[in-house]
């Protein structure tokens, strides 16, 4: 009998059950005698054997409380003890947080449905901050990098690039910080394994073991058991194009950002890539759609460009937010307002269906501006009449993160984003465990 199973040496779990049995004969015999005791006759063998031992009233409920509660505390204690041995095998980094995990995916569960589209590192920190608000996340990301390992495992595989989808698959794993420093290691040595990552290998293995790009990313997603789910923007191998300034014309994302000459505009060959079947489903039943940060020609606006990904997100019955980039990117967006981020979005797409636009209002310390002022990139100007003209809602926010380098703070910004949600539509199960208003 598979019920047998259970009392195979080393569980942990005989000892604690004859503890629980032992609880629940002691509470019966208990319970039998407080009710006698109190005229209410039980016709039981429990009952017999007391009344020949000529129990009274007063004895007999004594008795009868102590055992009740001595066997509960012995039933509860056991039922304990072999709910944690089981948990420890199976979840051996919560089993003493039990009550917060439950608690927890319970709340995140009720949470407002987010389609976040973009790549690169901007999209990944988005996720690490909005799966602390909600499990119901879709990342919808770019597959058109064409640079470092993803570009080389691209060339030689013929695969879809595996960098930003690992990125986003990291952010939104359970174990973040573990998983992290084994999927992100990079190999310093060996002629053909110097520069790859990790979890881009793991990727490239998982796409010829399964069969295709997708399937590999369901099943590192069940690895990772991730808070949501990351969906490329289409599994066709497509190439990002560019008209620029000068009028040449330049495929690939890395030749785009090194020419010479200003960025005009953007375009996917081949122009009828298909997106998943998913990705669609997910932005038409979204409370929400949010794009950026991240690089506003090579991350953003290439998902856009995804036949059907752009008539879904316009007809999308939900406010769209675009989060605007806190400095500008040498090669793409030099000397850009946050109004001409907008514009260039809206004018790839033709239409206005933009409702916010994030900014950060934190003044950037002298030392980072110097430094990246060598590197060609100064902080996005925020005209707000500008912005308030172009017909969307200005969200403003000391939205800096503390490092070394200017980011945004993931955790600061998906609170601005959510709590917004919430106020546009009450109706949302608020995640109690957070207040959004701090």
């Amino acid at each position: 009998m598979k019920f047998l199973k259970w009392l195979y040496p080393g569980l942990g779990v005989k000892r604690w059950l004859l503890v629980a049995l032992c609880g629940i004969i002691m509470a019966t015999v208990g319970l039998s005698l407080v009710m006698e005791s109190q005229g209410i006759l039980i016709i039981t063998a429990i009952s017999k054997y007391f009344n020949y031992l000529y129990f009274n009233s007063k004895t007999a409920l004594l008795t009868g409380s102590g055992l009740l509660l001595l066997g509960f505390v012995l039933m509860l204690t056991g039922l304990q003890k072999i709910l944690l041995s089981i948990l420890n095998a199976i979840l051996p980094y919560n089993e003493n947080k039990l009550v917060e995990v439950v608690y927890q995916n319970k709340q995140l569960k009720k949470g407002p449905k987010i389609v976040a589209l973009g790549g690169g590192t901007g999209l990944s920190m988005l996720l690490r901050g909005l799966k602390n608000y909600t499990t119901n996340l879709t990342a919808i990301v770019t597959v058109t990098d064409d640079g470092g390992s993803s570009g080389r495992l691209r060339g030689e595989l013929g695969m879809l690039p595996p960098g930003d989808v690992r990125n986003c698959l990291l952010a939104l794993a359970d174990q973040e910080s573990l998983m992290e420093k084994v999927l992100n290691y990079r190999f310093n040595q060996g002629e053909e394994l110097k520069g790859h990552n990790l979890g881009n290998l793991l990727l490239a293995a998982l796409t010829q073991v399964t069969g295709d790009f997708y399937s590999a990313i369901q099943e590192i997603s069940r690895v990772l058991a991730i808070k949501g789910s990351v969906l490329p923007a289409t599994l066709q191998s497509v190439v990002l194009g560019a008209k620029m300034a000068n009028g040449d014309t330049v495929l690939g994302e890395t030749e785009i950002v090194q020419h010479k000459s200003s960025i005009k505009e953007v375009f996917l060959s081949p122009a009828d890539c298909k997106p998943l079947e998913g990705a669609l489903e997910a932005i038409y039943d979204a409370d929400a759609i949010i794009l950026g940060p991240g690089s506003l020609y090579t991350s953003v606006i290439p998902n856009l460009l995804v036949k059907g990904i752009k008539e879904a997100v316009i007809s999308a019955d939900c406010p769209v937010f675009y989060v605007c980039n806190i400095m500008t990117q040498p090669g793409e967006t030099d000397g850009y307002t946050a109004q001409e981020h907008l514009q260039a979005i809206q004018d790839h797409i033709q239409g206005e269906f933009i409702d916010y636009i994030v900014v950060n209002t934190e003044r950037i310390p002298e030392k980072l501006l110097k430094r990246y002022k060598n590197e060609g990139a100064e902080p996005v100007k925020i005209k707000e009449k500008a912005l308030k003209e172009a017909g969307v809602k200005v969200l403003k926010a000391s939205l800096l993160q503390k490092e070394d380098y200017v980011r945004h703070d993931s955790d600061v910004l998906a609170r601005l984003i959510v709590g917004e949600i919430i106020k546009l539509k009450p109706t949302y199960e608020r995640v109690k465990m957070f207040d959004l208003n701090d």
